[in-house]
């Protein structure tokens, strides 16, 4: 016979615990807290089963999404904050849930989420805007260590990491993430969801990881031929990949088309050629 589930522990409301730590939002880092546990609990079932997984949350604020994240099953919730004052409030979510929740102090960006806990890994934040594509860039770099990613981005990144070929949104972001990830918006976020309101609507995304590649590449060649094709995206790729010196006709694309109009597989063919140059 199965033991009966613990008890919730009674928590105070996160606006109590803002005034109480003195938690007003620091422009610096980025911060604007997410005060409704209905959108946080929303965001923790976009994240799947979390029962047997070691959930990384990062720049959990005052804990709304990590108080949904342990209330919704997480079997460890490891929350990164580098604000000591947010940390502190954190300590006593940490006491409420006892070890399933661990505090880390540190910047993220700093930080190898994969040592934090064992397989199988997620990571579910509400990112900060200042630096959500750096750290998503660098989770893409080491993807195999995570079973999936569920993100809230500010919506025009968000449009871009789903954006398809021949869109104006249609870019390297959305190369580099396409080509590891399967990835799916959940639902938007308006801005007066957090305090202090931004000035742009969010988007929560997730990024599952793929068995394999859509097609050989290396990340670097990969990364160089996107940067050249998109930093002229107006011109034809016969001009904006001409220092490259690569034979366009011989793998198939037309080099009167441009960057935008190229499939993730194409550009993989344009990173494998230009490795063979380098």
């Amino acid at each position: 016979m199965s033991e009966p589930a613990s008890p919730r522990p009674r928590l105070p409301p996160l606006r109590e615990v803002i005034a109480r730590h003195k938690l007003s939002a620091r422009r610096s880092l980025g911060q604007h807290f997410l005060l409704d546990l209905n959108l946080c609990a929303r965001i923790a079932r976009a994240a799947g089963n979390l029962g047997r997984t070691t959930v990384i949350e990062v720049g959990p604020g005052p804990g709304g999404l990590t108080r949904a994240l342990l209330e919704a099953g997480a079997a460890r919730v490891v929350a990164v904050e580098r604000d000591g004052r947010c940390v502190a409030a954190l300590a006593e979510l940490a006491a409420a849930y006892g070890p399933r929740l661990e505090v880390v102090e540190g910047d993220a960006l700093e930080t190898d989420l994969a040592a934090l806990g064992p397989a199988p890994r997620r990571i579910v934040a509400n990112l900060p805007y200042n630096v959500a594509t750096p750290l998503l860039i660098g989770w893409l770099k080491q993807i195999t260590d995570f079973a999936g990613l569920t993100l809230m981005f500010q919506k025009e990144v968000a449009d871009r990491l789903t954006a398809r070929p021949w869109t104006k949104d249609f870019g390297r972001l959305s190369v580099m993430a396409q080509w590891l990830c399967a990835v799916r918006r959940e639902f938007n976020v308006a801005s007066t969801a957090f305090t202090p309101p931004p000035k742009v609507a969010s988007t929560v995304v997730s990024l599952t990881p793929r068995p394999t590649p859509l097609a050989p590449a290396d990340w670097t060649a990969l990364e160089t031929v996107t940067a050249t094709a998109f930093g002229q995206r107006r011109k034809m790729l016969r001009k904006s990949l001409q220092r490259l010196d690569l034979d366009l006709e011989s793998l198939g694309i037309d080099p009167t088309a441009r960057a935008e109009e190229l499939a993730v597989e194409q550009f993989c063919a344009l990173a494998r050629a230009y490795e063979e140059r380098s």
